[in-house]
């Protein structure tokens, strides 16, 4: 009972020990104006936009950042202008106290998570990367990504509602992710397929039924180009009804 008794009685002074602290912590944010901001992401990110442009989101939503204490920035309003930039996929503003030299400093911190570009795009419509829920990202001096290609005749609808789950499927098999390149569209919604392996062009025709027209090619690759045939042929289309249909140089 006694050791029991100690237990209460430790546990007790710790949480009081915890409460009188987070009080002298928040009186004295009180009086901690804010000195810096920190921006914090991932270096290996395949985009990223410099944190100059992230300051420059942060000073057209709060001009007088370095006038104020702690508790009068609204790092919601900041968390969300900067989550309006299309390169970014979310982010985590709040506020922290850094002792410098027996005192302490304000600092506004910003964890950004940027969007991971799926696929590249160009067309008359407009030159941008998707992700993989359609989030549009602009292209930038800034930064590039080495991801697949579409070019050719196509709306930033059809990319998004047609081709974006075909390309979700090539990017998920291993096979086609190493072989497709390029995906161009041409004036009458037919795909063309530029792999990397082969002087040959994929005519596959409309989106529709992707799975099993790949499946199609694949077996193609497997019982005729595998043979050292890798450069015989000029085309081989996909556009007819479970057939293949190779064309010879």
């Amino acid at each position: 009972m006694i050791r029991k008794g100690l237990h209460i009685a430790g546990a007790l002074i710790l949480v009081i020990f915890i409460i009188v602290t987070l009080a002298f912590t928040s009186n004295r944010a009180k009086d901690v104006f804010c000195r810096n901001i920190e921006i914090e992401f991932d270096d290996d990110d395949l985009i990223h936009i410099n944190k100059d442009e992230i300051v420059k989101l942060v000073a057209g939503v709060d001009t007088g950042l370095f006038n104020k204490k702690l508790v009068q920035i609204n790092a919601e309003q900041i968390e969300n202008a900067v989550e309006k930039h299309e390169a970014i996929y979310s982010a985590e503003v709040y506020t922290v106290m850094e002792r410098d030299s027996g005192s302490f400093e304000g600092v506004l911190a910003i964890k950004v998570n940027h969007r991971d570009p799926l696929v590249r795009i160009i067309s008359e419509a407009g030159t941008y990367y998707l992700d993989q829920f359609g989030g549009k990202i602009p292209i930038s001096v800034n930064y590039s990504a080495n991801v697949l290609l579409i070019t050719g005749n196509l709306s930033e609808v059809y990319a998004k509602k047609e081709l974006l789950p075909f390309v979700l499927y090539i990017e998920n098999d291993e096979f086609w992710q190493a072989q497709i390149e390029q995906i161009h569209v041409d004036d009458n919604g037919d795909l063309l397929l530029i792999p990397l392996v082969g002087e040959h062009i994929i005519e596959f025709g409309k989106v529709q039924d992707y799975q099993k027209k790949l499946q199609k090619m694949k077996a193609f690759y497997e019982q005729v180009l595998a043979k050292d045939n890798w450069n015989k042929y000029k085309t081989v289309s996909l556009k007819y009804n479970n057939q293949v249909v190779a064309k010879r140089r």
